[in-house]
C-alpha cells in the first residue's frame, strides 16, 4: 500500500486529533475538579500533589492541544509520552493491586503504553502536511 501525500496528510490530521481527544479532555476536567485530582494523586503517595496536578493539566491540555493543531508536534508528542509512561507506573500498577483489579489496572497499563507508541510514531514522522509546522516551512 502506498497511500498518496493527501490521503497521509489526512490521516496524520486525524490521527493527531484522536490522540489530543484523549488528552485535551481530560485536562480541562481536571481543571474542574482540582481538588478533587490533587486528593487523588496524594492517595498515590506523589509528593507535592498540586503541583503535580497543575503539571498534568499543562501537558494534558497545553501539549494535546499542540498536537492538535500541530505545532511543535515532535516535542509535544514527546513531552506528552514521557508523561504517559511516568504517569502510568504510578497509576496503573497492576501488579500491586489486589486480584479484582488487576485485569482493568493491566488494560489501562498497555492502552497507555500503546498511546505512548502512537506518541512515539508523531516524534519519529511528525504532524504531517495539514499541521502548522508544515505551513511553517
Amino acid at each position: 500500500m502506498n497511500p498518496s501525500v493527501s490521503t497521509q496528510n489526512t490521516l496524520a490530521l486525524i490521527g493527531r486529533a484522536l490522540i489530543a481527544l484523549l488528552f485535551v479532555p481530560a485536562g480541562f476536567s481536571k481543571i474542574a475538579a482540582f481538588a478533587g485530582v490533587t486528593g487523588y494523586i496524594a492517595s498515590k503517595g506523589v509528593p507535592l500533589p498540586a503541583v503535580a496536578a497543575a503539571i498534568a493539566i499543562a501537558v494534558e491540555l497545553g501539549l494535546g492541544l499542540l498536537v492538535l493543531v500541530g505545532w511543535q508536534t515532535r516535542w509535544a508528542a514527546l513531552a506528552i509520552a514521557v508523561f504517559t509512561v511516568v504517569i502510568t507506573f504510578i497509576f496503573h500498577a497492576f501488579w500491586s493491586v489486589p486480584a479484582e483489579q488487576v485485569m482493568q489496572q493491566q488494560q489501562a497499563f498497555f492502552k497507555n503504553i500503546a498511546v505512548v507508541g502512537g506518541l512515539l510514531a508523531l516524534v519519529a514522522f511528525g504532524p504531517g502536511g495539514f499541521s502548522l509546522d508544515a505551513r511553517r516551512k
